[in-house]
């Protein structure tokens, strides 16, 4: 097992296949001109695999890819397949715009739930917020899925004087189709323009949900990020991931994978290890997954308290969200 120093466990290794993607969202890309990460300084498809082994070797399972959008990635079919034989449970999370193509490799590779980026329900609003004119195709992605039996949940990022007047929209979404919307509070990263002003808590999203409809909360699962609720009557549910104001992490069980094969120990942290150059060297990455793990803060990645007023993003030492993976 891979324990840090508070005796939580960790095994959930999500990793990012890549940060290029096909969508400029603000919050997540800081340029429109990006500078990509090379693709040979990536890790490749057979280093993916074994990484991967060493972390179910010693309790991983569960994996999920990432990006950017990793089904940009021209060998994102091999990798999933060569993951889907593991033995971890294996999931996604896309912006939706390519699944089309990739039906048949979802099924192929046991995938049965996705988590699917969507922020607003509004076209105009959506090449606004993406500079891209993808929303048809998004929307008719997730129907897809959905037909196909896939879990969908809908991650959204809330965001005052953007789509916060949406909210009661996407609730009403899960009236008749079984999917799983997710508020997620906006948070800072490098380059994404965070402002305290900006940020939709939990409980402001749980007052503009209680004006239109009568929720239950759900149960909460071990090492679960979203608090859950239900209208009665819907076939769907809503959540809401509290990052910033109420945040998860006293049983978090995560660990992140850049695609540069560089280890981060939390969303927020300072530092990262890399694990591509010892491997590449042949050496032995389970002492650096180890220490890494050990040096884990016991919230935020220790840079932040949920006191929004006093967080100074130029202050923040991270990645941009779009390297980081998610």
């Amino acid at each position: 097992m891979i324990i840090d120093g508070f005796n939580r466990v960790h095994d959930y290794l999500r990793i990012s296949l890549t940060d290029n993607c096909n969508l400029r969202c603000f919050y997540c890309m800081p340029e429109e001109e990006y500078a990509f990460t090379p693709a040979s300084k990536l890790m490749q498809a057979e280093e993916i695999e074994a990484i991967a082994k060493v972390f179910i070797a010693n309790g991983v399972q569960k994996i999920r890819l990432t990006g950017g959008e990793p089904l940009v990635r021209k060998d994102a079919a091999d990798i999933i397949l060569r993951l889907s034989k593991l033995g971890a449970r294996l999931t996604l999370t896309t912006n939706a715009t390519r699944l089309h193509e990739y039906v048949d490799v979802i099924k192929e590779a046991g995938i049965n739930s996705l988590n699917i980026s969507l922020d607003t329900l509004n076209k105009e609003r959506f090449i606004m917020m993406t500079k891209r004119d993808q929303y048809d195709r998004v929307r008719s992605n997730i129907d897809r899925m959905i037909q196909e039996g896939i879990h969908v949940k809908v991650n959204v990022v809330a965001m005052k004087g953007l789509n916060d007047g949406e909210i009661i929209d996407f609730i009403r979404w899960t009236k008749d189709v079984p999917l799983h919307i997710r508020f997620i509070e906006f948070m800072p990263f490098s380059g994404n323009r965070w402002n305290s002003d900006r940020v939709m808590t939990w409980q402001q999203i749980l007052d503009v949900a209680s004006s239109a409809f009568d929720i239950l909360p759900l149960e909460r699962e071990a090492h679960e990020t979203a608090k859950k609720y239900i209208v009665p009557g819907h076939q769907g549910t809503f959540a809401v991931i509290s990052t910033m104001s109420a945040p998860f992490c006293g049983d978090c069980n995560r660990m992140r994978l850049t695609a540069d094969g560089k280890m981060k120990n939390c969303l927020f942290s300072q530092t990262e290890t890399d694990l591509l150059t010892p491997f590449r060297k042949g050496e032995d990455i389970m002492p650096l997954i180890r220490q890494n793990i050990l040096d884990k803060k016991k919230y935020l990645g220790g840079q932040f308290t949920t006191d929004m007023e006093k967080i100074e993003t130029s202050k923040l030492e991270n990645r941009s969200m779009i390297t980081i993976g998610g």
